[in-house]
């Protein structure tokens, strides 16, 4: 677990080199350890996509070697212990390495592979949220377990510590200890990371096996499920480009895996039609140097709206080495109007190994080669924004039809219904036309789809001829206030005509109408009855 905390530059002849002529040590201080750690990840579920990705990385060199056995990945949770364990039977650590490469930092030898990660520090990303962070592996065919444990309540408060004496080589001999374990089965291969201790963090969703069910699904390498029926193609079409590889991974030993979220249907809310992706297209990018940077894949669907935020798929997001990097947002910067971004459900699967992920992960570098993604994803990112305006007007228009055909049943009502004078029910009828030709102007919408277009063309003919049924009816109806003297029956008529004028739903105002028409019918009618004379009452004359 030796490493050098301070490097002594060589004395150069220029006699701009200070450090030449001085030969002072460059010694690296404890703070790195902090910024390698906690500093490192804005959000604390990080922690799971690390230990995931690297758990990833051991299963494909297991693979690599020949091993066909499935890749999997078991995540303990227990928050009553406040304690987490992730164990993997990928290919572990012999112990002959096993000090040395836990111990060392951003010196991964991963730099250069095909593996997804390549800095050295992805497995220190438990330091910042637990009290114990202790690593065991074991190879195949070694009978030891391996074990190192961080104490982070020590590195805590050593790093807290005023004064800057304290080297990150002392600092990590003080808080590690390592040993070795006999192991119980000579032909077991794994890596573990138990997390002891865990810190309470954004209502505890660090140990909420809900909130780890989500995060994974979004993020790891694991299946779509049998559920998506596009999963099989979008996975086959990964695979041509080596860019699909997968690895199992449950919780507390369930038999439920964890899959990806997409799923055919989805219901949208606010009584809105569920959301359903229909087909699936697919783009291949070209990179910089003439070969494919990456894969795309869009769903299209409806375009009704927002994507709901519980659905864990809105957004156009990137995967290298299938682990997403960033935020449904990452791209969102690409459309003409931001909003579009959460509209959209699709990935961008970058192939390309000179598209670099930063430290974080949650963005790339940037580079020429990040460059040429953003330019070519640039068509695709306008095609998704034209069908999402195209699908916003053309229900723009289709509410519009929805309130000229009300607007013209609720005006054949008033005229059918009476108790308005001749010149109000004349404007009422020109006004219930109008809002008929309105309808039929909106079925010519270039904008609506077929199906669209031939419902609404039904629709309008059926109200059209309801409508023209009503006026029609009404110029042979009785008038309801006919009773009435004249002078009454302009009262009347004047009363209800300001009850449809001031009233702004009309729905509300007919009801009101029709109980003064009913109330004043029946005073009319039993003003109209003869008067019944009561018999006198006698006395009976005796004979």
């Amino acid at each position: 677990m030796s490493a050098e905390a301070s490097v002594i530059l060589p004395r150069t002849k220029s006699a701009d080199a200070p450090w030449g002529a001085t030969r002072g040590p460059v010694v690296i201080g404890k703070d790195v350890l902090e910024l390698l750690s906690s500093s490192m990840y804005v959000d604390a579920m990080s922690i799971f996509r690390e230990y995931v990705q690297n758990s990833a990385d051991a299963i494909d060199q297991r693979k690599a070697q020949g091993h066909k056995a499935t890749g999997r990945i078991n995540i303990q949770v227990d928050p009553n212990e406040r304690r987490i364990v992730f164990r993997d039977n990928g290919i572990g650590v012999p112990a002959v390495e096993f000090a040395t490469r836990l111990v060392n930092l951003g010196a991964s030898t991963k730099r250069g592979t095909t593996a997804r990660g390549f800095r050295g520090v992805g497995r220190l990303a438990g330091l910042g949220y637990c009290q114990e962070l202790v690593f065991r592996a074991q190879a195949e065919g070694e009978k030891v377990i391996s074990e190192m444990r961080w104490d982070c309540r020590r590195l805590k408060a050593l790093l807290r510590a005023a004064g800057h004496d304290s080297d990150i080589v002392s600092v990590v001999r003080e808080v590690v200890t390592a040993r070795s374990l006999p192991a119980s089965k000579e032909d077991d291969h794994f890596f573990e990371v138990e997390m002891r201790g865990v810190i309470r963090q954004n209502s505890d969703r660090l140990l909420s096996t809900e909130a780890i069910r989500d995060y994974l699904s979004q993020v790891a390498p694991v299946p779509f499920s049998p559920d998506f029926s596009h999963g099989a193609d979008i996975a086959a079409t990964l695979s041509a480009r080596d860019a699909s590889s997968t690895v199992e991974i449950t919780i507390n030993n369930s038999p439920d895996l964890i899959y990806r979220p997409h799923r055919d249907t989805y219901e949208h809310g606010n009584g809105a039609p569920p959301i359903t992706l229909k087909h699936v297209e697919f783009h291949e990018l070209p990179g910089v140097d003439g070969d494919i940077a990456a894969v795309v894949w869009v769903a299209h669907h409806e375009y009704a709206g927002a994507i709901p935020a519980g659905a864990l798929i809105r957004g156009l997001r990137v995967r290298v080495g299938n682990i997403q990097i960033g935020e449904q947002a990452l791209f969102e910067e690409l459309f003409p109007e931001t909003r579009f971004n959460s509209w959209a459900v699709g990935e961008i699967n970058v192939i390309d190994r000179k598209l670099l992920p930063n430290g974080r992960r949650d963005h790339f570098e940037q580079s020429v080669h990040f460059e040429n993604l953003q330019n070519q994803l640039a068509p695709i990112v306008r095609e998704i924004a034209r069908q999402c305006r195209h699908s916003s007007v053309s229900r723009k228009w289709v509410k519009a039809f929805e309130l000229h055909k009300l607007n013209a049943t609720e005006r054949a009502k008033i005229v059918a219904r009476g108790g308005v004078s001749k010149s109000v029910a004349h404007l009422q009828a020109n006004a219930a036309k109008t809002s008929l030709k309105a309808m039929h102007r909106v079925v010519q919408q270039k904008y609506l789809t077929d199906e669209i277009r031939a419902s609404m063309t039904a629709e309008a003919a059926r109200v059209e001829a309801r409508v023209q049924k009503m006026i029609k009816g009404a110029e042979g109806e009785r008038n309801p206030l006919a009773h009435f003297k004249p002078a009454e029956r302009r009262v009347y008529e004047q009363v209800i005509g300001m009850i449809y004028e001031n009233f702004k739903n009309r729905a509300a105002a007919g009801v009101l109408v029709e109980k003064i028409l009913s109330r004043l019918e029946s005073q009319a009618s039993k003003a109209a009855s003869p008067a019944v004379k009561p018999k006198k009452k006698g006395r009976a004359r005796s004979k």
